[in-house]
């Protein structure tokens, strides 16, 4: 836990579980979480958790099918938590009141990332290996549509505030390429200036990590093979780059604060948005720098989380 008002300011860990004897660390595969819920979810490659944000304390945790999910998400009213299955081709529909597993909805390809519309109709659906973004009926959960192929398989992906289009890294592009999502169709594939394509090639995914700034006005992409961060003009179709960020080391994942400030990358860099500098780092209670591709933020007023 970090206090994003008092300068990034590490605050404490909040144990969860420990190893048994002789058995591997659990890895954390996504996170999740919703005010009115009150909760926050954490997968793993072997179960789910939900945990009180005032208390701290695990009100469930469930395991499906004897294992568990990739990078998960909830919807807006915080009862429905859509799970991609860990090393399964489907989707978990979970309730998150009390973890009890409503439905399955099977998918090819090998299930990473979830979004939930912001108006909780639909969840969007991208699998690894698989060219094709799935997007659920959330009433019916159900597949009602599809959007691709894609030029290649699907990576990190991101939505537009008006819902209309997908922005999604794909295999061997340091760049993105949009989707519609009404008509299914790609539209464009934008590829960063200059980027080394034979470079790019030993790299499963060389951008794994797409972001829109809260606003809709810029789109950040990673590259893992340049360790920077591009940004775009998203007020402009298709998007135009408008300068990098040199980072420490290779990102995978990118996050921004509720407010847009700030950008957070996997490499535990802290991104001014408006200057696009590096203006501190994630760093524990010993200095050692934070890397993750699971951030989330809580904001609270009076004890109580509001959004």
């Amino acid at each position: 836990m970090f206090d994003i008002s008092n300068g990034h300011r590490f605050v404490r860990r909040i144990p969860i579980r420990a190893a048994a004897s002789g058995q591997e660390v659990e890895v954390v595969r996504g996170t999740a979480t919703n005010a009115r819920a009150g909760r926050i979810y954490v997968s793993t490659t072997r179960r789910l958790a939900a945990i009180d944000l005032k208390s701290d304390a695990v009100v469930w945790e469930q395991s499906y099918e004897a294992h568990c999910c990739d990078r998960l998400a909830v919807s807006p009213d915080g009862q429905t938590i859509y799970a991609p299955a860990f090393g399964s081709a489907k989707w978990f529909v979970i309730d998150a009141v009390t973890g009890r597993l409503r439905s399955v909805i099977a998918v090819t390809g090998w299930p990473r990332e979830t979004i939930y519309a912001r108006d909780g109709r639909h969840a969007y659906l991208g699998a690894w290996d698989s060219p094709i973004l799935s997007v659920s009926d959330t009433t019916t959960d159900r597949v009602v549509k599809t959007v691709g192929p894609f030029s290649a398989s699907l990576c990190p992906f991101t939505l537009n505030a008006a819902g209309t289009l997908a922005f999604a890294n794909v295999d061997g592009l340091v760049g993105f390429e949009v989707g519609d999502l009404q008509t299914g169709l790609i539209l464009d594939r934008v590829a960063v200036e200059g980027y080394d394509k034979d470079a790019a090639a030993a790299y499963e995914c060389p951008s794994h990590g797409i972001a829109s700034t809260p606003d809709g006005r810029e789109l950040w992409v990673a590259d893992g093979v340049g360790n920077r961060l591009h940004v775009f003009d998203a007020t402009v179709y298709p998007p135009v780059a408008l300068g990098a960020v040199e980072l420490s080391a290779q990102p995978r994942w990118i996050a921004f604060s509720t407010d847009g400030r700030y950008a957070y990358s996997s490499t535990g860099d802290i991104v001014a948005t408006a200057t696009r500098k590096i203006i501190g780092a994630l760093e524990d209670s010993a200095g050692g720098r934070v890397k993750s591709e699971n951030f989330v933020e809580i904001d609270v007023v009076g004890g109580e989380p509001v959004r």
